[in-house]
């Protein structure tokens, strides 16, 4: 870019100034662009969109997990209930739900 030695001639100092003028347009027009209120919003709004699809993929993980290790209590390995598990749980949730209909009939009486 710019000769080091002594004997520059006037054309190659204002071409290096030409250059050095371009160059520094382009940083003040990429800074311009940076410090702009809607390019700050637009990277504050893609930095908290990338914080909750983290949020909800380790979410998404979590539950898969659960489902899964409950699945495992049901479920044997080839895929069979396990009536042993399913039939108490069965009779908790009818007996639960019948509590629930009766407590809600005798309200409204």
């Amino acid at each position: 870019m710019a000769d080091t030695s002594e004997t520059r001639t006037p054309a190659q100092i204002e071409a290096d100034i030409k250059a050095r003028r371009a160059k520094l347009a382009e940083t003040l027009d990429e800074i311009g662009v940076r410090v702009h209120p809607k390019t700050i919003v637009g990277d504050a709004k893609a930095k908290v969109v990338a914080n909750v699809d983290h949020t909800l993929g380790k979410a998404y993980v979590q539950v898969n997990r659960v489902v899964t290790d409950v699945r495992a209590q049901f479920v044997d390995e080839d895929g069979a209930p396990r009536l042993e598990r399913v039939v108490p749980v069965a009779l908790v949730v009818v007996g639960v739900v019948g509590l629930l209909a009766l407590s809600g009939r005798r309200r409204k009486a």
